[in-house]
Protein backbone atom coordinates (compact mmCIF):
# COMPACT_ATOMS: atom_id res chain seq x y z
CA UNK A 1 0.00 0.00 0.00
CA UNK A 2 2.86 2.23 -0.24
CA UNK A 3 2.93 5.27 -0.46
CA UNK A 4 0.24 5.47 1.66
CA UNK A 5 1.85 3.66 4.48
CA UNK A 6 5.04 5.63 4.74
CA UNK A 7 3.16 7.67 7.04
CA UNK A 8 -0.18 5.36 8.62
CA UNK A 9 -0.31 2.00 9.25
CA UNK A 10 -2.25 0.41 6.51
CA UNK A 11 -5.21 -0.37 8.96
CA UNK A 12 -6.04 3.58 9.27
CA UNK A 13 -6.12 3.73 5.14
CA UNK A 14 -9.84 4.96 4.68
CA UNK A 15 -11.94 3.75 2.02
CA UNK A 16 -15.23 5.78 1.67
CA UNK A 17 -14.46 8.13 4.81
CA UNK A 18 -13.59 5.46 7.50
CA UNK A 19 -10.56 3.62 8.17
CA UNK A 20 -10.16 0.11 7.53
CA UNK A 21 -10.05 -0.87 10.96
CA UNK A 22 -13.14 0.60 12.20
CA UNK A 23 -14.86 -1.10 9.36
CA UNK A 24 -13.87 -4.42 10.48
CA UNK A 25 -13.91 -3.43 14.26
CA UNK A 26 -17.46 -2.26 13.22
CA UNK A 27 -18.51 -5.76 11.92
CA UNK A 28 -17.42 -7.43 15.23
CA UNK A 29 -19.33 -5.44 17.04
CA UNK A 30 -22.50 -5.51 14.98
CA UNK A 31 -22.01 -9.44 15.12
CA UNK A 32 -21.84 -9.60 19.00
CA UNK A 33 -18.31 -9.62 19.24
CA UNK A 34 -17.69 -8.35 22.76
CA UNK A 35 -13.86 -8.08 23.11
CA UNK A 36 -11.02 -7.97 20.25
CA UNK A 37 -7.37 -8.50 20.09
CA UNK A 38 -5.58 -6.13 17.75
CA UNK A 39 -1.74 -6.78 17.15
CA UNK A 40 -0.11 -3.87 16.48
CA UNK A 41 3.73 -2.99 14.92
CA UNK A 42 3.92 -0.31 12.40
CA UNK A 43 3.44 2.95 13.21
CA UNK A 44 1.90 1.23 16.73
CA UNK A 45 1.52 4.56 18.79
CA UNK A 46 -0.70 5.80 15.89
CA UNK A 47 -3.21 2.60 15.50
CA UNK A 48 -3.15 2.83 19.51
CA UNK A 49 -4.35 6.44 19.77
CA UNK A 50 -7.08 5.71 17.23
CA UNK A 51 -8.60 2.40 18.56
CA UNK A 52 -8.48 3.87 22.02
CA UNK A 53 -11.34 6.50 20.19
CA UNK A 54 -13.85 3.72 20.39
CA UNK A 55 -16.67 3.26 22.73
CA UNK A 56 -16.92 -0.96 21.24
CA UNK A 57 -16.19 -3.21 20.83
CA UNK A 58 -13.68 -3.78 24.24
CA UNK A 59 -9.99 -3.47 22.45
CA UNK A 60 -6.65 -5.21 24.11
CA UNK A 61 -3.49 -5.11 22.58
CA UNK A 62 -1.20 -7.52 21.13
CA UNK A 63 2.17 -5.71 21.09
CA UNK A 64 4.42 -6.50 18.03
CA UNK A 65 6.80 -3.51 18.32
CA UNK A 66 9.89 -5.74 18.99
CA UNK A 67 9.40 -8.13 15.58
CA UNK A 68 6.96 -8.37 13.14
CA UNK A 69 5.15 -11.99 13.42
CA UNK A 70 2.98 -12.15 10.41
CA UNK A 71 -0.43 -14.26 10.24
CA UNK A 72 0.37 -16.87 12.10
CA UNK A 73 2.80 -15.76 14.33
CA UNK A 74 0.82 -12.98 15.91
CA UNK A 75 -2.03 -15.32 16.62
CA UNK A 76 -0.05 -17.18 18.72
CA UNK A 77 1.54 -14.31 20.48
CA UNK A 78 -2.28 -13.22 21.31
CA UNK A 79 -3.46 -16.83 22.48
CA UNK A 80 -2.68 -15.90 25.95
CA UNK A 81 -5.36 -13.08 25.14
CA UNK A 82 -7.76 -14.70 23.21
CA UNK A 83 -8.72 -17.82 25.62
CA UNK A 84 -9.25 -21.42 25.30
CA UNK A 85 -12.44 -21.03 22.96
CA UNK A 86 -12.59 -21.11 19.42
CA UNK A 87 -11.95 -17.48 18.23
CA UNK A 88 -12.13 -15.38 14.44
CA UNK A 89 -9.15 -13.76 12.70
CA UNK A 90 -9.67 -10.61 11.01
CA UNK A 91 -7.21 -9.45 8.48
CA UNK A 92 -7.56 -5.38 9.44
CA UNK A 93 -7.76 -4.92 5.93
CA UNK A 94 -10.69 -7.69 5.33
CA UNK A 95 -13.44 -5.30 3.34
CA UNK A 96 -16.86 -6.36 1.90
CA UNK A 97 -20.58 -4.72 1.18
CA UNK A 98 -22.63 -7.27 2.78
CA UNK A 99 -25.50 -9.22 1.10
CA UNK A 100 -28.64 -9.79 2.26
CA UNK A 101 -27.02 -11.01 6.20
CA UNK A 102 -24.09 -9.79 7.23
CA UNK A 103 -21.17 -12.24 6.29
CA UNK A 104 -20.05 -12.80 10.38
CA UNK A 105 -23.61 -13.51 11.31
CA UNK A 106 -23.67 -16.28 9.07
CA UNK A 107 -20.34 -17.54 9.52
CA UNK A 108 -20.81 -17.63 13.24
CA UNK A 109 -24.20 -19.76 12.51
CA UNK A 110 -22.43 -22.31 10.09
CA UNK A 111 -19.58 -23.23 12.81
CA UNK A 112 -19.88 -26.40 13.36
CA UNK A 113 -17.27 -27.52 16.00
CA UNK A 114 -17.82 -31.31 15.15
CA UNK A 115 -16.65 -31.13 11.97
CA UNK A 116 -14.74 -28.71 11.54
CA UNK A 117 -11.30 -26.80 12.75
CA UNK A 118 -11.00 -23.74 11.12
CA UNK A 119 -14.44 -22.20 8.91
CA UNK A 120 -13.46 -19.71 6.36
CA UNK A 121 -15.04 -16.72 4.38
CA UNK A 122 -14.04 -17.24 0.89
CA UNK A 123 -14.99 -14.85 -1.78
CA UNK A 124 -16.18 -16.26 -5.63
CA UNK A 125 -13.61 -14.55 -7.66
CA UNK A 126 -16.22 -14.06 -10.12
CA UNK A 127 -17.42 -11.02 -8.05
CA UNK A 128 -14.61 -9.95 -6.41
CA UNK A 129 -13.35 -6.35 -6.73
CA UNK A 130 -9.19 -5.50 -6.74
CA UNK A 131 -8.28 -9.24 -6.53
CA UNK A 132 -5.74 -10.03 -9.36
CA UNK A 133 -4.72 -13.54 -7.92
CA UNK A 134 -5.76 -17.10 -9.45
CA UNK A 135 -7.65 -17.91 -6.50
CA UNK A 136 -6.66 -19.98 -3.39
CA UNK A 137 -9.39 -22.78 -2.91
CA UNK A 138 -12.22 -25.47 -4.69
CA UNK A 139 -14.79 -25.87 -2.22
CA UNK A 140 -16.87 -29.32 -2.43
CA UNK A 141 -20.65 -29.46 -1.72
CA UNK A 142 -20.20 -29.71 1.92
CA UNK A 143 -18.26 -26.80 1.98
CA UNK A 144 -14.76 -28.59 2.49
CA UNK A 145 -11.88 -26.93 0.79
CA UNK A 146 -8.81 -27.66 -0.46
CA UNK A 147 -6.40 -25.50 -2.39
CA UNK A 148 -5.91 -24.55 -5.90
CA UNK A 149 -2.70 -27.23 -5.98
CA UNK A 150 -1.12 -27.29 -9.13
CA UNK A 151 -4.71 -26.01 -11.26
CA UNK A 152 -3.95 -23.26 -13.08
CA UNK A 153 -7.21 -21.04 -11.21
CA UNK A 154 -9.62 -21.63 -8.31
CA UNK A 155 -12.62 -20.57 -8.15
CA UNK A 156 -12.74 -18.71 -4.45
CA UNK A 157 -10.24 -16.39 -2.42
CA UNK A 158 -9.93 -16.63 1.33
CA UNK A 159 -11.64 -13.06 2.34
CA UNK A 160 -9.79 -12.56 5.38
CA UNK A 161 -12.12 -13.64 8.26
CA UNK A 162 -12.54 -17.37 9.65
CA UNK A 163 -13.32 -19.32 12.92
CA UNK A 164 -10.32 -21.30 14.25
CA UNK A 165 -9.58 -23.82 16.94
CA UNK A 166 -7.19 -22.99 19.38
CA UNK A 167 -6.13 -26.23 19.46
CA UNK A 168 -4.58 -25.72 16.07
CA UNK A 169 -1.59 -23.13 17.55
CA UNK A 170 0.38 -25.19 19.86
CA UNK A 171 3.79 -26.71 18.07
CA UNK A 172 3.69 -24.28 15.14
CA UNK A 173 7.52 -22.37 15.16
CA UNK A 174 8.28 -19.54 17.43
CA UNK A 175 8.70 -16.45 15.99
CA UNK A 176 7.07 -15.20 12.57
CA UNK A 177 5.06 -17.22 10.68
CA UNK A 178 2.21 -17.79 7.97
CA UNK A 179 -1.29 -19.00 9.67
CA UNK A 180 -1.18 -21.41 6.24
CA UNK A 181 0.52 -23.37 9.19
CA UNK A 182 -2.66 -23.50 10.91
CA UNK A 183 -4.54 -24.34 7.98
CA UNK A 184 -2.99 -27.06 6.74
CA UNK A 185 -3.02 -28.83 9.56
CA UNK A 186 -6.65 -28.52 8.95
CA UNK A 187 -6.25 -29.85 5.79
CA UNK A 188 -4.59 -32.75 6.58
CA UNK A 189 -7.13 -33.83 8.66
CA UNK A 190 -9.82 -33.06 6.12
CA UNK A 191 -11.43 -30.29 8.53
CA UNK A 192 -10.88 -26.78 6.62
CA UNK A 193 -14.02 -26.11 6.01
CA UNK A 194 -15.45 -22.60 3.91
CA UNK A 195 -18.51 -20.15 3.83
CA UNK A 196 -19.16 -18.10 0.60
CA UNK A 197 -19.67 -14.76 1.25
CA UNK A 198 -22.16 -13.22 0.32
CA UNK A 199 -22.18 -9.38 -1.43
CA UNK A 200 -18.88 -8.43 -2.67
CA UNK A 201 -15.34 -8.67 -1.47
CA UNK A 202 -13.38 -5.29 -1.82
CA UNK A 203 -9.69 -6.17 -1.92
CA UNK A 204 -7.79 -3.05 -1.34
CA UNK A 205 -3.96 -4.37 -1.72
CA UNK A 206 -2.71 -1.47 -3.50
CA UNK A 207 -3.42 2.29 -3.57
CA UNK A 208 -5.36 2.12 -7.14
CA UNK A 209 -7.77 -0.18 -5.48
CA UNK A 210 -8.92 2.43 -2.69
CA UNK A 211 -11.09 4.26 -5.83
CA UNK A 212 -12.52 1.17 -7.34
CA UNK A 213 -13.93 -0.29 -3.86
CA UNK A 214 -15.23 3.48 -3.03
CA UNK A 215 -17.10 3.55 -6.58
CA UNK A 216 -18.71 -0.08 -6.11
CA UNK A 217 -19.87 1.10 -2.26
CA UNK A 218 -21.44 4.29 -4.00
CA UNK A 219 -22.85 2.12 -5.89
CA UNK A 220 -24.34 0.03 -3.46
CA UNK A 221 -26.39 2.87 -1.65
CA UNK A 222 -27.67 4.19 -4.64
Amino acid sequence: MLPITATIPKPLVKVAGQSLIDFALDRLHEAGIETVVVNVHHFADMLEAHLRTRAAPRIVISDERGELLETGGGVKKALPLLGNDPFITFNSDSLWIEGREPNLKRLVAAWDPDRMDILMLVAPLSTSVGFEGRGDFHMDPDGRLRRRGADDSAPFAYAGVAIVKPELVPGTPDGPFSANAFYDRAIAADRLYGLCMEGQWLHVGEPHTIAEAEQCIAASKR
